[in-house]
């Protein structure tokens, strides 16, 4: 039989090596509550797929504090100036 240490541990250890998070396993691998979760993502624009799982090195990038691909793909568009 398995011990609930052991258990803890072996679910921690899967965590680390899937790509798609649930959202309860990226609370437990940033670190987070879900309040300031919620706030980290809006800041740096980390969005849920649409199955509603995080992907991994989105929020790798959330926790090294750069900006998501969406924010940097949007500052390197260049948009058309309208003559008035």
């Amino acid at each position: 039989m398995i011990k609930s240490d052991e258990l803890i541990v072996m679910r921690a250890i899967a965590i680390c090596f899937k790509p798609y998070l649930k959202p309860e396993e990226a609370y437990i691998y940033t670190n987070l509550g879900r309040t300031q979760f919620a706030l980290k993502c809006s800041e740096f624009g980390v969005l849920k797929t649409s199955s509603g799982y995080f992907r991994k090195e989105d929020l790798d990038r959330l926790m090294a504090g750069e900006p998501s691909r969406f924010l940097s793909a949007a500052d390197d568009l260049q948009l058309k100036k309208i003559r008035k």
